[in-house]
């Protein structure tokens, strides 16, 4: 089987993250889903197409929080090339394969819950790599706010170190992200 670009993002993905002591991306999802029509940050990593990172962030912090997990996924069932899964053993958390994706939006079409956006299943993939070396490769006290940060006109993007307790609504995703959602939640419901 092939391994898509999310498939080795989401690969990574710990489940239950560690705090740690590294500034990680923050991203507010209520801004992005609210304000933002589209998303038009840039993004400083040489390789994507379309200069837009973030995507990939959004999709995983999507997944991650905001799907519903269903035990009948319409989105999954929709695919007409089976590039969207449910990982089992990440607790349903959905992956798309995007070298098989063809970018046709059923699946953001029959998700009844709409969480799939459509902006963010585009043909080519763009993902973020949080600018880690950049980063870790500057002097501590120069280190530079990545791009999609200062482009962001909402404000939805920044670094920032995980508190020891969270505020409410805010959770790590990962070792590198950190993402507001005031989504649904199964155990709420």
């Amino acid at each position: 089987m092939e391994t898509s670009a999310v498939e080795f993002h989401q690969g990574t993905l710990d489940l239950n993250p560690e705090p740690g002591d590294h500034k990680r991306l923050f991203i507010d999802l209520d801004i992005c889903s609210g304000e933002c029509k589209e998303c038009v940050v840039e993004c400083s990593y040489f390789y994507h197409p379309f200069n837009n990172g973030i995507r990939s962030v959004i999709e995983l912090a999507t997944f991650a929080l905001v799907c519903r997990r269903c035990e009948n996924p319409h989105c999954v069932n929709s695919c007409p090339v089976d590039a969207l899964e449910q990982q089992k053993d990440k607790n349903n958390m959905l992956i798309r394969h995007n070298m098989r994706c063809i970018s046709c939006k059923t699946c953001s079409h029959a998700c009844p819950y709409g969480t799939i956006y459509p902006e963010n299943v585009p043909y080519l993939i763009n993902i973020c790599d949080y600018c880690l070396d950049r980063r870790e490769n500057s002097n501590a006290n120069d280190i530079k706010d990545p791009i999609c940060i200062k482009t962001c006109p909402y404000g939805a993007l920044s670094l920032k170190k995980p508190e020891k307790e969270l505020p409410e609504n805010t959770f790590l995703v990962g070792k590198n992200l950190i993402v507001h959602s005031t989504h649904w939640r199964r155990e709420k419901a």
